[in-house]
C-alpha cells in the first residue's frame, strides 16, 4: 500500500504539494521548539549570572534578594522544561528527523557527484 501512496504522490501535483506544505509545517514546529530550548536555557545562565537584578529588586520594586532570585530561578527552570517537553512531542509527532536527513542525503550524494575523479576513489575509513 506503501507503494501505491508514494506512486500517487509522485502523479498528483496536489497531494504533492500539500505534502510538501506540510513537510515545511513540520521543519517548522522542530526549529521553533529547538530555538525554543535554546533561548531558556540562555535565560536561566542569565538569570543566573547578573547581578542587576538585585538592584531593581531591593531598590525599586521592594523584593527581598532571595525572593527574587528563587521566583526568577523557578520560572526560568519552568521555561526550559517546558521547551524540552515541547520539543519531545514535535519529534514524536511529526516525521521531521526522518524528512531532514533524508534532505541531508540527497544533498551529500548531489555534493559527491560533483567531486573531481581523483576524490570520488577515496573512501572514508
Amino acid at each position: 500500500m506503501r507503494r501505491d501512496y508514494e506512486h500517487h504522490l509522485a502523479e498528483c501535483a496536489q497531494c504533492s504539494a500539500r505534502q510538501k506544505f506540510h513537510r515545511g509545517v513540520d521543519v517548522t514546529l522542530f526549529v521553533l521548539t529547538a530555538l525554543s530550548v535554546l533561548f531558556s536555557v540562555f535565560a536561566l545562565a542569565v538569570v543566573m549570572h547578573i547581578k542587576p537584578l538585585e538592584h531593581i529588586a531591593v531598590n525599586i520594586l521592594g523584593l527581598d534578594t532571595f525572593d527574587m532570585y528563587h521566583m526568577l530561578v523557578s520560572a526560568a527552570i519552568a521555561g526550559v522544561c517546558f521547551s524540552v517537553i515541547a520539543f519531545a512531542l514535535v519529534l514524536m509527532a511529526t516525521p521531521a528527523p526522518a524528512y531532514l536527513s533524508g534532505i541531508a542525503a540527497e544533498r551529500a550524494k548531489l555534493l559527491e557527484e560533483r567531486l573531481p575523479d581523483a576524490l570520488k576513489g577515496l573512501k572514508p575509513r
